[in-house]
């Protein structure tokens, strides 16, 4: 028999063909924006994991501007980008303390 989805339908009227063309455009660069704001979370937890507290501090900066971009285009919640913010900078402030 037949396996997975099934065909999605090409829209009749002209609009709905523009709707997918965007639609496709704004998916990419809403994929791109999300890839974006995992990697510099990542890399701050990365440093702070290594001890690195100039390198993790340096990255915390550079990453609380990814983020408040990603949250204003509306791609991840505002609270999300303000807890992931809030969590990072106590493990950042942790590592300054500790030295």
């Amino acid at each position: 028999m037949a396996s997975g989805k099934p065909k999605k339908k090409n829209p009749r009227l002209a609009s709905g063909r523009k709707r997918v063309r965007q639609d496709v455009k704004i998916n990419a660069a809403n994929t791109s924006l999300r890839s974006k704001y995992r990697t510099a979370v990542k890399n701050v937890e990365k440093a702070v994991l290594a001890g690195d507290k100039t390198k993790a501090s340096e990255l915390f900066a550079k990453m609380q501007a990814v983020v408040d971009t990603v949250a204003d285009k509306g791609i991840f919640h505002k609270n999300k980008a303000a807890r992931d913010k809030s969590r990072l900078a106590t493990k950042v402030k942790a590592l300054a303390l500790a030295a």
